[in-house]
């Protein structure tokens, strides 16, 4: 009996899948343990393997297809085996509640769809203009003989199917903002203005017309340029639809503090510098984004209630943090976690650190190290950047924004201030470096006066980092 390849699942959150690269072809031979094809998550990408030995019979799903978990996507089997396509069916109804817990995220696609129908006024429509849309769109055979009968435009609608698939709900949606039309102007088959002349804002026939001779004037204004459109999906859906998610769903309020760092520096100058380090320690290059996240995992625990989710009604505090930490990659925004960071060395935690970091860019980083944070950091200091709003990772109740280090002045005498370096010991003032922090919370769990107790004691700590390590 032929082999049914299905898409796994890649962890309790994932519900679909991006396929995007086969590395089989029909007819070609495969072994149980053999890689089939390559996807993409939200997360990571991953291999699949066979799970039988035998031909490929069937691929079933192409390259860039988003695929919903447990659905079919090859046959394997015997050379000339059948293979009966009721079976497939059949497999896809398994996937039938990942379907339904898509629907809230479908709600949203409508919204989009209905957002984008408002446009259709910019396109002409008749019945070959359909046929050829047809060879460049996905659209369903249903949506397509609705969009016939209404004479709608089919380039101007917004799928909302797998892969973008036009569907009859996107028609509908289309449908629900068209301004009505008279039966003339329906059956004219030309593009459809935004607003009407007729009875109740219908549309005419002349209001067709006159729409038809001011585009055509129009089509003698030069064109302001190359335009690119390009579908979101994959992993900046994900973000798009998390950060939306997160301000959405939370009080965010961002607090802002500064904390001096010339200790901080000193210290991992002489670490840099010190022969008398082993060379795996002196190899670590601990970076100053080492050092604050060795301070905020030694202050969570003294404020249990920023080390928190917020899940519905429920609020969960952690004895340990599992410190989340923002890496920049080419597929975009991702979150590896340190867990148990507050019973992690320094070293250990520079270490951890680069390793997830190297796993988020070369896209081999685990879905288990992606999920459990209880706390975030997030770091743009590196671009230079004074000042900005982190956005929860929800259902974290609190992020760190880690921004760049500046000269501030200080009075008063300051040992190691960059002021006083130059010969200015014994001025009434000085600069010295300090590096700024904005920490954004859910104000539904933390009010202000906690997180700037919490704020100024990690600016505490990270001041006198040289006692915190001593401390241990």
């Amino acid at each position: 009996m032929a082999h049914i390849l299905k898409m796994p699942r890649q962890g309790n959150t994932v519900e679909s899948c991006i396929i995007t690269n086969w590395k089989v072809k029909e007819g070609g031979i495969v072994k149980e343990e053999t890689h089939v094809c390559e996807v993409e998550t939200d997360k990571a990408s991953f291999e699949i393997q066979a799970g039988a030995e035998g031909t490929v019979l069937k691929i079933l799903r192409n390259e860039g297809d988003d695929v919903p978990v447990m659905s079919p996507i090859a046959v394997i089997g015997k050379p000339g085996e059948t293979w009966d396509e009721s079976t497939l069916k059949t497999s896809e109804g398994a996937a039938a509640n990942t379907e339904n817990e898509s629907k809230q995220k479908n709600t949203i696609n409508n919204e989009q769809a209905k957002d984008q129908s408002r446009d259709i006024n910019s396109f002409s429509f008749n019945n070959h203009d359909m046929s050829s849309d047809a060879k460049h769109l996905s659209i369903s055979p249903r949506a397509k003989n609705l969009a016939l009968k209404e004479s709608l435009p089919a380039n101007a609608l917004f799928g909302t199917g797998p892969g973008g698939r036009i569907i009859e709900r996107d028609v509908l949606a289309a449908l629900e903002n068209r301004p009505p039309l008279t039966l003339a102007a329906k059956a004219s088959g030309g593009a459809v203005p935004r607003d009407g002349t007729g009875f109740a804002g219908r549309i005419t026939l002349n209001d067709i017309f006159n729409g038809m001779a001011l585009r055509s004037e129009q089509l003698t204004i030069p064109p302001e340029g190359g335009i690119t459109e390009t579908q979101i999906k994959g992993t900046r859906k994900i973000i798009s639809e998390k950060m939306l998610k997160s301000l959405a769903e939370t009080a965010q309020f961002t607090l802002n503090a500064r904390a001096p760092v010339s200790r901080l520096q000193d210290l991992r100058s002489r670490i840099k510098e010190a022969d008398f380090l082993p060379d795996d320690a002196k190899n670590l290059k601990i970076t100053v984004n080492d050092l604050i996240m060795f301070a905020v995992s030694r202050v969570l625990p003294r404020f249990p209630f920023m080390n928190a989710h917020k899940t519905g009604d429920i609020i969960k505090t952690f004895e340990r943090v599992h410190l989340g930490m923002a890496v920049d990659t080419p597929r975009g925004l991702m979150v590896p976690v340190i867990r148990d960071c507050n019973l992690l060395s320094l070293p250990r935690i520079s270490s951890e650190a680069k390793r997830l970091a190297a796993a988020c860019q070369n896209a081999s980083v685990k879905p288990n190290e992606l999920t459990g944070s209880t706390f975030s950091v997030t770091n743009l200091g590196v671009f230079g950047i004074t000042g900005f709003t982190p956005v929860l990772n929800i259902p974290e109740v609190a992020i760190l924004g880690v921004c760049g280090i500046e000269l501030k002045p200080t009075a008063g005498s300051c040992a190691g201030s960059a002021g006083f370096k130059a010969g200015n010991r014994d001025s009434a003032f000085g600069f010295e470096p300090f590096i700024g922090f904005s920490l954004t919370i859910n104000h539904q769990v933390v009010d202000g006066a906690p997180a700037a107790r919490f704020l100024k004691a990690l600016c505490e700590a990270v001041e006198n980092i040289d006692l915190l390590l001593a401390a241990g």
